[in-house]
Parts: C-alpha cells; structure tokens; sequence
C-alpha cells in the first residue's frame, strides 16, 4: 500500500553514485526532499534535476536535504550528476523496492521507470507533502513554499 502523508517514510538501503550504502535514517533530524524521478539524462528529469542543484543554496540554507531516486545505475547516476554539476545525492533502486515502498512504481512504464513523485519529510521521518504533479522547471520553488507552510502550521 502506497504511503500518504501523515505516514512515517520507510527506511532503504540504496547505493548512491559512488556506490555508498546511504539510508533515509542517516538523514534523521534534517528535511529531506525524496524525488523519485523516470530517467537519467531525458529532458523532463534533467529539467527537474537542474532546477534543484539551482534552488540548492536556498533548500540548503532551510536545512533540506535532497535525494534523487531512480532504477538507474550508480554508474548512470554519477555521469549524470557530473555533467549537469549536481550537487545533491542520487541513489540507485534498480530492483524497484524502494520506489514500490513509496507507491512510486507502478502504472504503463511502472516496470522500466520510476514516477515523477517527490515526498518532503520531515526531521522525524514523517512525510509532510506529497507532489504527484511535478512542475519540472520550479520544482525547487514548489519544494521550498511546501516546507516553509508546513513549518507554519
């Protein structure tokens, strides 16, 4: 059963493009912004991508995290992170647990590619937000006002 917000976010082991372990968990006590994403390298994703590494400073400054998710590779990822200058984590789920955990996963493509969802958490691993619609060219925005009125309330 997907997740929905209110909900703890489930804790992953995925490799990072180094190939580093990481989990949700070692990010306990931050914000973190989970955006599963379809593709490394494909238009869409690369606009999303960018659009983060240019809003970085700012979700940084609010004490947000950001982790990048897809069934790509760890070698996928670290080519894609190094030629558009990301400067965020992308993690590898190439057996697609992680984005079924999320409800991330499913649909026409579901086998070959992750949906386009984010989900903000917050310090104690509560998911606050939910984007099932992503606006790929200001998603840093939409992450940043998300947070900031979840603060507020």
């Amino acid at each position: 059963m997907p997740v929905k917000a209110g909900d703890l976010a489930p804790d992953f082991q995925l490799k990072d493009e180094t190939g580093k372990m990481r989990t949700l968990a070692e990010f306990r006590g931050k914000k973190v912004v989970l955006y599963f994403y379809p593709k490394d390298n494909t238009p869409g994703c690369t606009k999303e991508a960018c659009s983060l590494r240019d809003g970085y400073s700012i979700l940084q400054e609010a004490g947000i995290v950001i982790l990048g998710v897809s069934f790509d590779s760890p070698e996928s990822h670290r080519k894609f992170k190094d030629k558009h200058n990301l400067p965020f984590i992308l993690l590898s789920d190439e057996k697609k647990e992680v984005a079924k955990a999320y409800g991330a996963s499913g649909g026409i493509l579901g086998s070959l590619m992750a949906k386009r969802y984010t989900y903000l958490i917050d310090e104690n691993d509560k998911i606050v937000h939910i984007f099932k619609k992503v606006d790929v060219k200001n998603h840093a925005e939409e992450v940043l006002q998300a947070f900031s009125m979840y603060s507020k309330s």
